[in-house]
């Protein structure tokens, strides 16, 4: 056995071990997700330099100021949506594209924004080398949705905004749900929104911290 596979093994440990300990002992429940994450390598979705803490329960740089969510964060927010398997979801800030392939093991297809080329030319690379093949990419404005396939099932929103935003909350499906993080930079409630045939309930899923939302319902820098 070489180095490389040496490598290879101790990362499925560690990933294995991130599931079991750092997710299902804090509240992760649903096989389906504890099931993608256990199949997913998060160390394809980290600059190189950052492989040996791929699987450490903490947000990691990812260039343009961005940030990959902590393990925790993106099992519990794909846990609330509550995904049966046949669902559209919209995502709101592509970043790495981690998250993107999380929702794409359970869900029929993710449609995911980003406001950054860069970051969005590199998820894409990532997620056709991995084989996914129901995630539809675009770089944009995320705030504004995105109109041309609504209304979705699920929207998650991957990044704090000021307040919900009314056009992705209008792009939801009667009965469907929005997940955002509100508040203000440095402190944020996750928010559910679910959409009723003649109103919104919205209630809290805990505190979190996110990097800003951009753009004209976010943001403004």
């Amino acid at each position: 056995m070489n180095k490389l596979d040496d490598e290879k093994i101790g990362l499925w440990r560690a990933r294995q071990r991130m599931t079991r300990h750092q997710l299902s002992s804090r509240g992760i429940q649903d096989e389906r997700v504890l099931e993608a994450i256990s199949r997913i390598p998060r160390e394809a979705f980290v600059p190189e330099a950052l492989r040996d803490r791929a699987y450490d329960d903490t947000p990691l740089p990812i260039g343009d100021g961005q940030t990959i969510s902590q393990p925790y964060i993106v099992a519990l927010m794909t846990q609330t949506l509550e995904l049966h398997g046949d669902e559209k979801v919209l995502e709101i800030g592509t970043g790495s594209g981690y998250q993107a392939a999380v929702l794409a093991q359970i869900c029929q297809k993710v449609f995911s924004i980003e406001r950054s080329y860069s970051l969005s030319a590199h998820a894409r690379k990532i997620l056709e080398d991995l084989g996914y093949t129901n995630i539809l990419l675009r770089v944009g404005d995320g705030t504004v949705g995105w109109a041309e396939f609504s209304p979705y099932d699920r929207i998650v929103v991957t990044a704090a905004a000021p307040s919900i935003p009314k056009t992705l909350s209008n792009q939801l499906k009667i009965g469907g749900m929005l997940i955002v993080p509100v508040g203000d930079r440095l402190q944020q409630e996750l928010m559910v929104l679910r959409r009723t045939e003649t109103d919104f309930t919205i209630q809290s899923a805990g505190p979190c911290v996110f990097v800003p939302l951009i753009g004209r319902e976010g943001w403004s820098n």
